[in-house]
């Protein structure tokens, strides 16, 4: 993974190569031992409890690897600042503590890209690869790494794998040629579809799409922003069927209503009050909406000068998300659908309390417990806001950047609100024990709580 940079810096003449290159044989001489060492343990069967312990350590130590060659830069930054970045990287956060990305090497900032395309499907792909080893069966660690409920297209894993990556190559190409095509450098192309297909926001550039003065790019990203939003494992159906079924699913049908019912009605709010024309007015909303759903975080714009109205909005997008089976973070659009269903055949059980009501999605019954645990991680997604921004606002830092700051770690988006961290600002300003706080956010957003708390609690251990 180091390797792209490294070459890019070579070609560009920029020093920083060695650093790639170093970093590299560091991160593989350790992997080996690793696999050296541990080579007789796959010999036996390993449990659920252990496979737990895989997924949250393979998150944590995937960050402090990724976080080296950041620490041996010719600017050089602090262990926290690395640590910062990368895990903003890999959780497809996109929040940023760096600056001046105009005038920066191209391997740092092809780096920053690849930790987040990785971040986006690759964790999920090796938790798949190491299936055969823990024999828990089908897609048990895929599924507590992601939570995700999606239908088992492929009944073989390394089939799964290699379908899905195929697609999400796919994506990635047709969007780097896209965004080529339409006038971006083919650097700021390829860096570009990496991050917009991983749904994770990060940019070549400190103004962010913003540099970008055409149009089309503008509609292209939030094209595939959507696109990237959406199952991936409907692109895979698509491929093998012949055949479009990506909306005939419930979930995706409601991702583009409320993506479209937002965009119209800030549309209108910015033609009104912004005073903005038309075709204008709805290609920045249009772009931020999706922007902040997909949770990529790309910045067109400061949405914050649009005023109460749009910021109340746009808050309440972070917290939403995109679609389950999705590079995208949120709570995503299939749990508030599920608390829907239940909340409404709950009222309809307090009339009539005898009365039987069958609740169904996707021609699934949704079982007590599949209501229950939604209606928990929703829970814990809350608590984990309210936790983190008291735990920040501990430290000196205002309410509105707490808070904020902690919403758009949880959900993984990556801009905020306010002066410091919204859409125009960065992250570099905070103490180093926010962005660990934030960083340590990112990671449970990312793993979806349930992994980490399994790990931490004292029965885990017995």
């Amino acid at each position: 993974m180091m390797i792209p940079p490294m070459v890019v810096d070579l070609v560009s003449r920029n020093r920083d190569w060695n650093v790639f290159m170093g970093s590299g044989m560091v991160t593989g001489f350790i992997g080996l031992m690793l696999i050296l060492i541990s080579r007789d343990v796959w010999s036996h069967d390993i449990r659920v409890r252990e496979g737990f312990l895989l997924t949250v350590s393979a998150w944590f130590a995937l960050s402090v690897f990724a976080s080296i060659p950041y620490l041996f830069l010719d600017r050089g930054m602090s262990f926290t600042d690395a640590w910062f970045e990368t895990v903003s990287g890999l959780t497809t956060t996109g929040s940023t503590v760096l600056s001046g990305l105009d005038t920066m090497p191209p391997g740092i900032l092809l780096w920053r890209s690849l930790t987040q395309w990785i971040g986006g499907v690759g964790i999920v792909v090796m938790a798949l690869i190491m299936l055969p080893f823990l024999k828990i069966g089908g897609m048990q660690l895929f599924q507590t790494e992601s939570s995700d409920r999606s239908d088992k297209i492929v009944p073989q894993a390394r089939q799964f794998i290699g379908y899905l990556a195929l697609a999400y190559g796919v994506l990635t190409a047709l969007c780097a040629a896209a965004y080529w095509l339409n006038g971006m450098s083919g650097f700021d192309a390829v860096n570009h579809a990496l991050t917009t297909i991983s749904t994770g926001g990060f940019s070549t550039h400190d103004a962010s799409m913003g540099y970008f003065h055409q149009p089309s790019i503008h509609w292209l990203a939030t094209l595939f922003m959507f696109a990237s939003s959406l199952p991936l494992v409907l692109y895979v159906r698509a491929a093998r069927e012949g055949r479009i079924s990506v909306f005939r699913n419930q979930q995706v049908i409601s991702f583009a209503a409320i993506v479209v019912a937002v965009t119209l009605v800030f549309t209108l709010w910015r033609i009104i009050v912004g005073g903005l024309p038309f075709a204008q007015a709805l290609r920045e909303v249009a772009f931020n909406v999706v922007g902040i759903i997909s949770t990529t975080g790309y910045a067109l714009g400061d949405f914050t000068t649009w005023g109460a109205f749009a910021v109340t909005g746009f808050f309440a997008l972070m917290f939403l998300g995109g679609c389950t089976g999705s590079t995208a973070g949120g709570m995503k659009v299939f749990r508030l659908q599920v608390m829907l269903l239940s909340t409404r055949a709950y009222l309809k059980k307090l009339v009539s309390p005898h009365r039987v009501v069958p609740v169904s999605y996707e021609g699934h019954t949704l079982t007590q417990e599949i209501s229950m645990s939604v209606f928990a991680f929703v829970s814990v997604l809350l608590a984990t806001v309210l936790l983190f921004s008291v735990l920040i606002s501990m430290t000196g830092v205002d309410f509105v950047t707490a808070f904020s700051s902690s919403v758009t770690a949880v959900t993984n988006v990556g801009p905020g609100l306010g002066n410091i961290i919204g859409p125009s600002g960065n992250f570099s300003s905070l103490p180093d024990a926010v962005k660990i706080l934030l960083a340590f956010a990112m990671l449970l957003g990312r793993l979806e709580f349930f992994s980490v708390l399994v790990v931490l609690s004292p029965a885990f251990w017995k």
